[in-house]
């Protein structure tokens, strides 16, 4: 496999970022993975932080070069993360579970699969057009598709934070899957969450990425999305992959492009920020209950890593 990526998560203007982003590859596979935590105190930073740590634990336990079912894997990921949550809500009494969004896509063979739950997205991008995108589980996109409001209207609806899937929570959650789509060179997966979509549409990033530095580009839009976004700018997270089909030498400036036909079968890079460890991130908690949280999130992920 062959590609640039880059991934970054900023808190906006809020007190604390309760996104969580990664990815991880073997020789043959990619992962990438989004979620935007919801609930007080921490525990929505707790939620994001239990669905993106049990899918990409369950990627390298799993992965072996490649997924042997991918759309399977994005489904048990998922359906263990909410378990997880639920196992942390009741171990501390929680009145309402914390909840949060997810989207997630596995890449290898050149083909892409990817599933969400709640209203992060996943666009593929090619020649600067959006090819596909996820369709968010919310209020607001069923009164769209009903034809109760426009476009326009939507964006500024009262309803438009309402999501009816997620992680967490007492139903089990919607999860939706995409089918297998093919890769062409030069195309781009993005995963992000409404603190990015909301200020930036489609055609905007589908135009923006179409060309140039992943490294470069994808920062620029991060602080327009949060401009737009004003005083009250949501938390903004995304990852963002061009997909690559020959090598391309260092000297081109391409340095940050990845090669994965040296790494050996039982190799798997992951790049996640551990919980409450972000420099970039605010955090209400000391190190005591920082430290407390991570003890118990890997507890409770460990459940359901068999």
């Amino acid at each position: 496999m062959k590609f640039t990526i880059y991934q970054e998560s900023r808190t906006g203007k809020r007190a604390n970022n309760e996104d969580r982003l990664a990815h991880c590859y073997s020789r043959d596979s990619l992962l990438l993975v989004v979620a935007d935590g919801m609930g007080g105190h921490y525990y929505g930073e707790v939620a994001a932080q239990i669905a993106v740590q049990t899918v990409t634990e369950a990627f390298q336990r799993e992965v072996r070069t490649r997924i042997r079912d991918p759309f399977l894997f994005l489904q048990k990921g998922m359906l263990n993360a909410h378990r997880g949550i639920l196992d942390f809500a009741g171990k501390h009494r929680l009145a309402d579970s914390p909840r949060t969004t997810c989207v997630a896509c596995i890449v290898q063979n050149n083909i892409a699969y990817w599933a969400h739950s709640g209203d992060s997205r996943l666009y593929l991008l090619r020649k600067g057009r959006v090819l596909a995108q996820t369709k968010d589980h919310s209020r607001v996109r069923l009164l769209l598709e009903q034809g109760v409001i426009s476009e326009d209207e939507a964006h500024d609806h009262p309803d438009r934070n309402k999501i009816y899937g997620c992680l967490g929570g007492q139903q089990t959650p919607e999860i939706e899957f995409s089918h297998k789509t093919t890769l062409e060179a030069e195309d781009v997966l993005v995963l992000c969450t409404d603190g990015v979509w909301s200020g930036l549409p489609g055609p905007i990033l589908a135009a923006s990425l179409k060309t140039g530095n992943l490294m470069r580009t994808v920062p620029l839009l991060l602080g327009q999305a949060e401009t737009r976004g004003g005083p009250q700018a949501d938390n903004l997270s995304m990852i963002a992959v061009r997909w690559q089909d020959s090598y391309v030498d260092e000297s081109s400036g391409s340095s940050s492009l990845i090669s994965t036909k040296s790494m050996s079968r039982d190799t798997v890079t992951t790049r996640m920020a551990g919980f409450g460890r972000n420099p970039g991130q605010k955090t209400e908690l000391s190190e005591e209950e920082i430290e407390l949280a991570i003890e118990e999130i890997r507890s409770t992920i460990q459940k359901y890593s068999k």
